[in-house]
């Protein structure tokens, strides 16, 4: 297992956000993104990361302004089992971040998986 403090993926995971896209960035709407360091048990222990929420595709008339942010959380445990190293660490922060970002869009699994986003 990699070591990395919690800060130090906190880093990785602030690097990953700052390489989506201003655009893309602007776009994203009432969501947060957050860091612990292990999934809840009822995803199993090896989820890297996860999207709770309403994506932008399914927010209708009823959505309110007011509503509680999605979240996105990146698991850091997890992310430091499978990685070799740093730099692999870095990697998977950024597919995870750029995965759980797109489920914000409303882009499922599959889709992801097809482009090489899995």
């Amino acid at each position: 297992m990699v070591q990395l403090s919690r800060e130090e993926f906190e880093e990785a995971v602030a690097d990953a956000l700052d390489t989506v896209p201003a655009d893309l960035a602007r776009a994203m709407d009432n969501v947060v993104v957050l860091v612990e360091d292990d999934p809840p048990e009822e995803f199993g222990p090896d989820l890297l990361g996860l999207y709770e929420g309403t994506p932008l595709t399914e927010r209708g008339s009823w959505w309110a302004s007011g509503a509680l942010p999605d979240r996105i959380t990146v698991f850091r445990r997890p992310t430091l089992a499978i990685a070799r190293d740093r730099d692999d660490v870095v990697a998977q922060v950024r597919v995870t971040v750029v995965h759980e970002i797109a489920h914000h869009f409303g882009i499922g699994d599959a889709r992801l998986h097809e482009l090489g986003w899995g």
